[in-house]
């Protein structure tokens, strides 16, 4: 079955910088939506940033302007570069995305995908 495997999270002070990866493996047509979830300790989980095949992306108020989501379609991956970084931003990240398949009857299906989630720990 399809994976998303991500990696980047760590521990960084409040101002520094880290740049989260995903990768899509298995096997898909196409991916669509991508898109990165956090979650904090006793929080709910939240939106952060999405982008979808043509490049149309969309923040969450709270890290417009000190995060950028990107994707790499040949490398079926999508990436979060996070600045500026706040103890606020401290969260487990997950990466999301949508597969295009074929079913066992030949027609298009989207499905769901989640990563594990990447620990990312901002410091004062």
């Amino acid at each position: 079955q399809v994976q998303l495997v991500e990696s980047g999270g760590g521990l960084v002070q409040a101002g520094g910088s880290l740049r989260l990866s995903c990768a899509a493996s298995g096997s898909f047509i196409s991916i669509g939506d991508m898109r990165w979830y956090r979650q904090a300790p006793g929080k709910q989980r939240e939106l952060v940033a999405s982008i979808n095949s043509p490049g149309t992306i969309n923040y969450a108020d709270s890290v417009k302007g000190r995060f950028t989501i990107s994707r790499d379609n040949a490398k079926n991956a999508v990436y979060l570069q996070m600045n500026s970084l706040k103890p606020e931003d401290t969260a487990v990240y997950y990466c999301y995305a949508i597969g295009a398949h074929l079913s066992s009857v030949n027609m298009f299906t989207n499905r769901q995908y989640w990563g594990q989630g990447t620990q990312v720990t901002v410091s004062s």
